[in-house]
This record gives structure tokens, sequence and C-alpha cells, in this order.
């Protein structure tokens, strides 16, 4: 239910911002750090808006990535460990069985 609402305020977001980008068609000038170019309002909106939705996905995707490999990378030592402590207490084990044979 929460991801429902949470999608229907994206879609209503969305169609507002359509509406209001269809019946704006102002040109602007938009001076970034390269060029200078002349853009409609919602061209502009829309292109700013796609390239930091881009962006943040890349950002959340690195992330994402970053912890899947340091949980991978922990698995693996956990393992490993495991291994360790079940091949050290097997040795330990025949070590007490073969001092209590020699004590017979």
């Amino acid at each position: 239910m929460k991801y429902f609402l949470i999608l229907l305020l994206a879609l209503v977001v969305f169609v507002i911002s359509v509406t209001l980008g269809a019946n704006n068609n102002q040109i602007v000038t938009f001076n970034y750090l390269i060029a200078k170019g002349d853009y409609s309002v919602s061209t502009l909106l829309a292109a700013l808006f796609a390239v930091g939705f881009i962006l943040g996905w890349g950002v959340c995707g690195a992330f994402y990535l970053r912890t899947c490999v340091a949980l991978r990378q922990a698995k693996r030592k956990i393992k490993r460990l495991e291994t360790q402590v079940g091949k050290s207490s097997e040795l330990s084990t025949k070590a007490v069985s073969t001092v209590a044979l020699t004590k017979e």
C-alpha cells in the first residue's frame, strides 16, 4: 500500500509538471560553463531533470555496487574463518584423544 501511494504521488507530480510544461513555451537563455543556448523552459527543465535523474541513479548504483562487493568479501571471509575454526576444532579433538590414549 505504501509503494502504491508513493507511485501515485509521483504520477500526480509528473502529470502536473507535464501540464505546466506544455503551457509554458517561453524561450530562455541558458548560460552554462562552455557556451550559451536559447531553449524553451519546458525543454530545459525536462533535460535538466533527466540529467539529475541519471546522475542520481549513477551515484546510488555506485554505492549499491560497492556495498555488494563488500558483502561478498565479508561472506568469503566468514566462510574461510568457519573452515579454519572447523579444522582447528578437529585438530584439538584429535590432540585431546591422543593425550587421553597416552595417559591410559
